[in-house]
């Protein structure tokens, strides 16, 4: 950030008075510019023991499959989006909702909430985010075609819950080492 938001004046990386690390504060009207990690709302859509992938039509990723999913816009429910996302990229309607999991992602600043839903009537078409979509039982995934490792973790609860017998709402953490190596920690 160069440039504050509601003066247009020159900004500075400090740590401002009673804080505890940086943030970027503009000298001129004082305005304290705090960032914060972007919330990610999807769903797990279910019909007849299959689930809705979206094959991305958009980057990053593009070409590869994930879950119905994306940012949350500013005077929305984490509910409503997802249901949006899901409208968005395969015009697919859901039922009842319900909070599945929630991961952090520290080093992109991301925090993901998935819920599993119905897909109504088992209807879904490309939106104009994805190239294609589709129901998939578990042996049919296209796991190594899955655009991003929260992805693959939601879908990997996802099933041990199905073979567990029950749902549960999951927490979790996707942690970048040094090494570039990712690690899933389980809470």
């Amino acid at each position: 950030m160069k440039f504050c938001s509601s003066c247009g004046h020159e900004v500075s990386l400090t740590v401002p008075s009673g804080d505890n690390r940086p943030r970027y504060v503009c000298a001129h009207c004082e305005t304290i510019h705090y960032q914060n990690p972007n919330v990610v709302a999807g769903v797990i859509a279910e019909y007849e023991d299959r689930i809705l992938l979206c094959k991305r039509a958009i980057n990053p990723q593009i070409g590869k499959w994930t879950l119905p999913a994306g940012f949350l816009e500013n005077r929305e429910t984490v509910m409503q989006g997802a249901a949006r996302e899901a409208m968005e990229e395969a015009n697919a309607e859901l039922a009842d909702m319900q909070l599945f999991s929630v991961i952090s992602i520290p080093h992109i600043s991301q925090v993901y909430m998935m819920y599993r839903a119905q897909l109504v009537d088992g209807k879904a078409s490309a939106g104009p985010e994805s190239e294609d979509v589709g129901l998939y039982a578990e042996a049919d995934i296209p796991w190594d075609e899955i655009a991003f490792p929260v992805v693959v973790e939601s879908l990997k609860l996802y099933y041990e819950d199905i073979k567990n017998g029950g749902f549960r709402v999951h927490y979790g953490d996707i942690v970048k080492h040094d090494d570039m190596r990712l690690e899933v920690k389980r809470y």
